[in-house]
């Protein structure tokens, strides 16, 4: 009994199949109707106002040949096929195969739905999968795009357009070229796939994978990203971007530079705002500043760049170091004007240039804006100035201290206020004479290669040289004195020291 219902369900699902299967073409209507055994056999030719169903789709022309037996339409002349009461899609030939449940047609092919219309002379029709599909170039329009490329998959259930080869997004406000995207009529959203670029009267931009909102004009790029401005190109392994706002943030591997001023900015996360020209970075925040010349690199915790491309401003916060070739420093924040030359160290700065180490309340430095040559020195409150000597060190100190460079070394220093001074004076040929120790208000001294040349006492000075012998060692450091050497950054690694 139990083989006997087995077989009959076996049955039962053959004959469901084949009946499912095999639902055949109706032939609704036709003004006229005919057969030609001869030149076609098995078929019947069906001519004017042609109207064809079949699960679903409505076929309609003006003349039709139907293949019974095959279950096959071909249909041609003003063509409309219909699948419900969205897919509408006219053409000049469409081939349907009822059993499939295929369609090809070509000549002036156009298909559309509630969000789009796509155009192109052969297009595939496969309505079990509910995927379009072309292999000979095409045209998206929908609301906010338009969309050619080379091949192109239209997902009907969910709405997802892919186009390769040659794609490109022609839009108002950009245009988007791309090997492969997927494309989201529903949303207006892109997903790109290989090489892309964007380009726009504001930027230009390339990545090789990402995501792009065409209507609200967000994106995010996850490879090889760059923004490209007219004086400004970002680059990160993670790139986001508003085009509304102009705001940009980026993630990893960042480099942003400033092509006018010639400056770069590094770090692991960076944002910049295109309509106030500015963009700041943290973690491994890094500013080369004179990327033409001998460049300047500056950390921080957070590094700034503001201001317009003829006003740019640089700053830096919390355990900044900076190095150049011949000159490093540290403090807790800084400020550099591009526009004026002006660098400004506050909290505990301390500065060395080339064999001196310069330190006080605030340290400003003057930079000649066209050659981009150091030109002077301000130190205020608590100035001090220290030169190692083979004996021992050579010290400045007073309440101010001003200074100018030569060439980018420290050559004249005016000591302003409470003027000290220990200096291990010596004959041309570097024979020790004896220690200089004086107090005077003013002290005017003259350098050379880190090393002081002559001293002029403005004001009466107090003190003498004192043989080697007759100055102790406790009396050879003015109050004040640490010597800070194994704090120097040595090389532009160096700044990430703690």
């Amino acid at each position: 009994m139990l083989k006997k219902g087995l077989l009959f369900f076996f049955l039962f699902l053959h004959f469901f199949w084949c009946n499912a299967q095999t639902k055949r073409i109706e032939i609704v209507h036709s003004d006229n109707s005919t057969i030609d055994e001869e030149r076609l056999p098995g078929a019947t030719i069906l001519l004017g106002n042609v109207s064809i169903k079949h699960e679903g789709i409505l076929l309609k022309c003006t003349k039709a040949v139907h293949y019974t037996k095959e279950n096959y339409i071909k249909a041609y002349g003003d063509v409309l096929l219909k699948q419900g009461d969205t897919i509408s899609q006219t053409s000049d030939y469409t081939e349907y195969n009822g059993n499939t449940k295929k369609a090809l047609s070509w000549g002036d092919v156009v298909l559309r739905d509630p969000k789009m219309e796509l155009r192109t002379d052969t297009l595939h029709f496969d309505r079990i999968r509910q995927v379009i599909f072309y292999r000979n170039f095409g045209t998206l329009k929908d609301s906010a795009n338009v969309l050619t490329s080379n091949s192109g998959y239209y997902f009907l259930q969910t709405n997802k357009y892919q186009a390769l080869s040659d794609v490109v997004i022609t839009n108002p406000s950009y245009v988007l070229e791309s090997n492969h995207m997927d494309y989201y009529t529903n949303w207006g959203t892109t997903f790109l796939y290989g090489p892309s670029k964007i380009t726009s009267d504001d930027n230009y931009i390339y990545s090789e994978k990402g995501f792009y909102d065409t209507k609200k004009n967000i994106s995010h790029f996850t490879k090889n990203a760059l923004i490209r401005y007219k004086d400004r190109v970002i680059k990160a392994d993670s790139l986001y971007y508003n085009r509304n706002t102009g705001f940009a943030s980026a993630t990893d591997n960042i480099n942003i530079t400033d092509t006018i001023n010639h400056i770069v900015l590094k770090g692991d996360y960076a944002e910049y705002f295109e309509k106030k020209d500015s963009a700041f970075t943290v973690g491994r925040a890094l500013a080369i500043t004179n990327t033409n010349v001998d460049s300047l690199f500056i950390h921080g915790d957070t590094l700034l760049l503001t201001g317009q491309t003829e006003k740019r401003v640089i700053r830096a916060y919390h355990r900044v170091k900076f190095f150049k070739s011949d000159m490093s420093g540290k403090c807790d924040s800084i400020y550099s004007n591009q526009e004026t030359g002006l660098t400004e160290m506050f909290k505990k700065p301390i500065l060395w240039s080339n064999g001196s180490q310069i330190t006080g309340d605030s340290i400003k430095l003057l930079s000649n804006v066209k050659t981009e040559k150091l030109d002077s020195l301000k130190v205020i409150q608590n100035a001090f100035i220290i030169q190692q000597d083979s004996l021992g060190f050579n010290q400045i100190k007073g309440r101010n201290i001003f200074g100018k460079f030569k060439d980018n070394d420290l050559h004249l220093v005016d000591v302003i206020g409470n003027g000290e001074i220990i200096h291990y004076v010596r004959s041309e040929d570097k024979e020790l004479i004896g220690i200089d120790k004086t107090t005077c208000s003013s002290i005017q001294f003259t350098l050379k290669d880190g090393e002081i040349q002559s001293a002029k006492f403005l004001t009466l000075p107090e003190g003498e040289t004192y043989p080697p012998s007759k100055l102790p060692e406790n009396a050879r450091k003015l109050r004040g004195f640490v010597w800070r050497e194994d704090e120097r950054p040595k090389n532009k690694l160096d700044i990430f020291l703690k």
